[in-house]
């Protein structure tokens, strides 16, 4: 709200491409049935994306991370909801599809809507809240009001988690979960819904997911137990369940069903199959990477859309049921962002398990380097290209080739407390790591050796941040320890020390290296001289958030921050001003950089997304 309020007087920065997809949310990933676009979830906006032109646009307006998103069966509505805080009322929100704008906001359920769904002619939505709340609510589309609403599960059973309309009749929706399947009839004189809980015998299973034949006859639950239940409609009795035998191994997470009467199971193992019969027997199958979350099909099902909860996104041709990796995204939280000297074609980023090398034009990944059960803090490109040397939590410094990503070298014990910063000089022959106990270590990278030179004891807490000076000769780094050290590197002494009462996040020289910008948790951006350590001025960074990354242009008149505030902000350096914020990110912005030919601004967050920003035109 304080962002809004400034952002009066303030230019808005423009988001060019997003990457990232939340695939963790159940059906998140939509085919509109334009045919020409697929929609998903991103932190606290939906991403639009045109399948041919890959040119996406955003729906913003909630406040916390999109929990479910729906599109009306005609394709004129979406409706997405979200998750709030314990007690608070979460919103669900109405948009136009074609104006992409926000049309209402419905909110009665607390705590976050667990799903939604679209009466077939889009007369009415059904929103389902989570185990905080319990509740079934229909809306009238129209009139934007609730109609009548209801506890949702028998008070015998779990929590409902699927809801599901009729295909054919708009009064009829379906519930389901964890031991429930219910079918209601809304009484639209009587302002009420009436569930019939459905027969499924002796048969104790957690329901999945819900899939409504096209004639409204039967429909078709996934349950984790890896079976498939077909209910009848009319008389609310379970008709048969299968396989028999061989069950779906990690439960039925998503169905499909298709024009031929065959169904596509996807499965918590990352198995889609192709499958005939009330037996369930397997045809085709493949295999994907990570859990089944969503499958939507284009069109009548020439085309099947995948999504995984390792945020990937694959296409499957139906008839030769071949996948195709189309998109793919971190899943955890990203902890850094690089670019290669003078160059603005590729980035680097790195996160849990892996580091991955992407295409900047075409926003798409070129490289993942993958080393399981650690955490990469930190990644920088050698000046002269041939390494891309990263810190890693299990105190290890690993270098990899930047075009196969094989390893070349790993410095083991590179500190005891993990490695929480790299940086390299410019003749890439010197390595700078910080590590998780204080220590800066200077080590010599030779052909085939790597020694360690130098330990610079003085940080008696974890170093966030490192920089080094363009003749190599100074270094600074900030730390955890509420200082920031500028270091003789040729002699290995201290030369300058700067206190303030903040963690220390981050720090950049200035490019003509007589001052230094450093920032952190008193969310204040800090001007000081190198020479003598003294405080030129300090200017109010962000109103809420610790700030957590900054970069500044390479002619030095403007610099770039980000925080737990959400919001990119750009600075212009003399004045200490703000003149452009990007709003886009949901989760805490963890590092940001200018691309070396000031093209664009990419930032990075804990929510997985990787932003990119137009750099502003200025003149």
């Amino acid at each position: 709200m304080a962002a809004a309020a400034t952002a009066g007087a303030v230019g808005e920065l423009e988001l060019r491409a997003a990457i990232g997809f939340n695939g963790h949310i159940i059906c998140g990933l939509i085919c509109h049935p334009d045919k020409e676009h697929i929609l998903y979830p991103l932190g606290c906006t939906v991403v639009i994306q045109e399948l041919d032109s890959k040119k996406q646009t955003f729906l913003r307006g909630h406040t916390d991370n999109v929990s479910c998103i729906v599109v009306s069966k005609d394709g004129v509505y979406v409706a997405s909801g979200q998750v709030t805080f314990m007690g608070f009322k979460a919103d669900i929100i109405l948009w136009d599809f074609q104006k992409e704008e926000l049309l209402a906001r419905l909110s009665l359920h607390k705590g976050n809507v667990e799903d939604l769904a679209f009466s077939p002619n889009s007369r009415y939505l059904v929103s389902l809240g989570g185990q905080d709340d319990g509740s079934v609510v229909v809306w009238d589309v129209a009139k934007r009001e609730g109609v009548c609403g209801s506890p949702a599960s028998p008070r015998s059973a779990g929590n409902a988690t699927v809801v599901v309309c009729s295909s054919c009749r708009d009064e009829m929706f379906v519930t389901a979960g964890n031991g429930t399947i219910r079918v209601w009839e809304l009484d639209l004189a009587n302002r009420k819904i009436r569930p019939t809980e459905c027969q499924i015998g002796k048969v104790k299973r957690l329901m999945m997911c819900v899939r409504m034949a096209d004639d409204d006859n039967v429909f078709y639950v996934g349950t984790s137990s890896g079976d498939i239940l077909q209910v009848n409609t009319h008389n609310k009795v379970m008709t048969e369940y299968g396989p028999q035998k061989k069950k779906f191994s990690s439960g039925v997470t998503a169905l499909l069903l298709l024009k031929t009467g065959d169904l596509i199971v996807g499965t918590g193992g990352g198995v889609v199959a192709l499958c005939k019969g009330s037996n369930y027997k397997i045809m085709k199958q493949i295999q994907v990477h990570g859990a089944v979350t969503s499958l939507t099909r284009r069109g009548q099902g020439h085309q099947v859309f995948v999504g995984t909860n390792e945020c990937q996104i694959y296409r499957i041709n139906y008839p030769e049921f071949k996948e195709e990796l189309i998109a793919a995204c971190h899943n955890e939280a990203v902890h850094d962002i690089v670019f290669p000297f003078g160059s603005s074609k590729v980035f680097a980023t790195c996160s849990k398990n892996d580091i991955r090398v992407w295409h900047t034009p075409e926003n798409r990944e070129l490289l993942r380097i993958i080393v399981p059960n650690v955490t990469c803090h930190a990644v920088e490109i050698m000046r002269d290209g041939r390494s891309i040397i990263s810190a890693w939590n299990d105190g290890k410094i690993r270098a990899f080739t930047p075009e196969t990503g094989r390893l070349m070298y790993m410095i083991n014990h590179a500190h005891s407390l993990g490695v929480t910063a790299i940086a390299a000089t410019s003749d890439s022959k010197r390595i700078i790591s910080g590590g998780g106990e204080g220590q800066v270590r200077i080590w010599e990278i030779g052909e085939r050796t790597h020694k360690l030179v130098e330990v610079l004891k003085e940080h008696v807490c974890a170093v966030s941040c490192i920089k080094i000076k363009k003749n190599d000769q100074e270094c600074v780094t900030a730390s955890l320890d509420r200082t920031c050290i500028v270091w003789d590197i040729a002699r290995f002494v201290r030369k300058q020390m700067f206190l303030a009462n903040t963690l220390f996040k981050c720090v950049c020289y200035h490019p003509e290296e007589y001052q230094i910008i450093t920032s952190g948790t008193d969310r204040k951006v800090a001007y000081w001289e190198v020479f003598d350590g003294s405080p030129i001025r300090e200017v109010e960074g962000s109103v809420s958030g610790t700030i957590n990354g900054m970069d500044i242009t390479s002619d030095g008149v403007h610099f770039v921050t980000g925080g737990d505030d959400h919001l990119v902000k750009l600075w212009n350096y003399d004045e200490g001003a703000v003149t452009h914020v990007g709003v886009g990110h949901s989760g805490n912005i963890t590092r940001l950089k200018i691309c070396p030919e000031k093209k664009y601004i990419v930032s990075v967050s804990a929510d997985g997304a990787i932003l990119l920003w137009k750099y502003p035109d200025l003149h």
